[in-house]
């Protein structure tokens, strides 16, 4: 699950601060060299592993990012002596020799480290009913079919058509770093592409496998992973997500803002460096080919490379001149297609650590009942009807290092979803913060409906709570520059995953895409887009030069 730093709704009696967690070099004209090979606009995953990638051959690459920290979505941020990540909530797949883990290991020089979260990872609770995911394929089947005995043979299914899934990902998206003319033969081949059931809804898939409504409800339990519920997902990016976590889950060592702290020192080794408060307002185009980037401050950064990690909407619709972004047919895609689903959330700080407080490192996934897009449907004609989804996330209690730096204290993060931007529309352009009352009221009705659904889980937390914050589509609005408070960038329906023009290599010289817009969204899908754009850049040799220092694990 996604998230941004929230505002202040519920204080008990402490007095916000500003975050002490920031990670990254303050801009100042003054400081940036002139003779960058490339500048990555924003920080998020796949722009630090493009930049890192970069420099670790020999490439020194700039990298801006507008927010006070470096990170993206994988940023955390402190206030009142409590810590919270903003996406990180757990990835899959770090405990083995996986191509996420070794990329990680590569841009970070075997610096970032990783702890297991519970057997059980994720929770699915419908209703008054909870349901575990196991670590371990054979470990998730057989706790389902204790739950579901008349459905083994279906759930054996499910388990083989998710993982024989997930392979034709890996193929596809090598495609991407080609040359339009290479991609091109290289998806003729059936290796190389989606087969037809891929594309189809998560739904429609599960229903050819059993007729059991709440077992399909409860294999969908993670829908808010990439923010489409069953009947609007396709099963391509349910399989990505649910495949992921067939292992476990695992959470960074020290918390989220070690992924850019651990990764900045290896774009550093070639001379570049990664730059906060940088807002870039525009891409520059001179002669048919992207040259450099203009800051809000009017001073400009040149390089040979620009790549955007700003997500293709804010690149074609904002960054890039309308006259270039028109012409070149990328205005028009981009309105064509759907943004994620807008989202908001919930920081919490309890007095005690997590044990004491009995709080687990598994996710909890609460849902009303097994009416997926009946309640999301629901809540979109009227936002006061019941929440759908419930995302409860124990980040202190996943991290071992946690109670070394905030001793006696815990932290638990609620996300919810879908939230309807439209609601909140009328506040988008009061600052931040002092949005009014009436927007306050709005808040503190949110959070008394998410902590009644955490309360009802743990009733231990009732009277624990010691600070608190809420989140709305304008916290990522104003943070993240999505501009309907969409968590995943692009849907992740079938239309977007059937556009060959996202790719890396855009058809204005010079200018390259990163980020969760070009293969999936998620912290690892962001990743893999970083490699696949760095393989872009520096061409079929250098991209082989580059998958032979990753699989050694040989960094500068």
């Amino acid at each position: 699950m996604n998230e941004q730093s929230a505002e202040t709704t519920v204080s008990k009696q402490v007095k916000t601060t500003p975050s002490t967690l920031r990670i990254g070099k303050r801009y100042r004209a003054e400081r940036i060299d002139a003779d960058y090979d490339a500048i990555v606009i924003g920080s998020g995953i796949g722009g630090l592993c493009s930049a890192a990638l970069l420099s670790q051959l020999g490439k020194k690459v700039i990298v801006l990012e507008q927010h006070y920290t470096a990170g993206g979505f994988t940023h955390a941020y402190e206030r009142n002596g409590y810590e919270w990540d903003v996406g990180v909530h757990y990835i899959g797949d770090m405990g083995r020799k996986s191509q996420g883990r070794a990329l990680f290991d590569f841009i970070s020089a075997g610096n970032l480290k990783w702890a297991e979260m519970d057997p059980v990872y994720d929770r699915i609770i419908l209703g008054d009913e909870q349901f575990d995911f196991v670590a371990g394929k054979e470990n998730f089947k057989d706790s389902l079919k204790k739950q579901f005995p008349e459905e083994a043979d279906a759930i054996d299914k499910y388990v083989a058509l998710v993982t024989a899934t997930t392979k034709y990902m890996g193929a596809v998206s090598q495609t991407k770093a080609m040359p339009a003319p290479i991609a091109k033969m290289m998806s003729l081949s059936a290796k190389n592409k989606f087969p037809d059931y891929a594309l189809e809804t998560s739904y429609d898939v599960l229903k050819g496998l059993t007729d059991n409504e709440k077992l399909i409800a409860v294999l969908c339990g993670q829908w808010g992973d990439h923010g489409c519920p069953p009947k609007e997902s396709v099963f391509l990016m349910h399989a990505l997500i649910a495949g992921h976590y067939f292992n476990g889950g695992f959470y960074p060592v020290g918390g989220a803002s070690q992924m850019a702290a651990t990764i900045i020192p290896q774009i550093q080794v070639s001379g570049g460096d990664v730059f906060t408060y940088a807002d870039v307002t525009e891409i520059l185009v001179d002669k048919g080919r992207a040259v450099g980037v203009k800051m809000a401050d009017g001073h400009s950064v040149y390089a040979k490379t620009v790549i955007s990690n700003a997500g293709v909407v804010n690149t074609f619709s904002d960054l890039l001149p309308a006259a270039h972004s028109e012409k070149l047919g990328y205005k028009q895609k981009v309105d064509a297609l759907a943004t994620s689903m807008s989202h908001g959330g919930m920081y919490l700080g309890l007095k005690g650590a997590a044990e004491e407080l009995q709080l687990p490192k598994t996710n909890l996934w609460i849902y009303l009942d097994e009416h997926h897009d009946d309640n999301v449907a629901a809540l979109r004609k009227d936002p006061s009807a019941p929440l759908p989804l419930v995302y409860v996330s124990f980040p202190s209690a996943k991290d071992p290092d946690f109670q070394r730096r905030y001793p006696g204290r815990s932290t638990i993060e609620i996300v919810i979803g879908p939230c309807d931007f439209e609601s909140y529309r009328q506040w988008a352009d009061k600052t931040w913060g002092k949005r009014g009352d009436d927007y306050e009221a709005l808040k503190e009705d949110l959070s008394e409906r998410m902590l009644e659904a955490l309360f009802k889980q743990m009733p231990q937390l009732r009277g624990k709570i010691d600070y608190s914050e809420v989140s709305t589509p304008l916290s990522t609005s104003h943070f993240c520059r999505y501009k309907q408070g969409e968590a995943y960038g692009l849907a992740h329906h079938k239309a977007r995953f059937q556009q060959d023009w996202l790719r890396p290599k855009t058809s204005l010289p010079g200018l390259y895409l990163t980020g969760q817009d070009i293969i999936s969204c998620g912290v690892v899908g962001a990743l893999m887009a970083g490699m696949v754009t760095a393989m872009s850049v520096v061409g079929v040799r250098g991209a082989g030069a580059l998958m032979k220092k990753i699989k050694a694990g040989v960094s500068l």
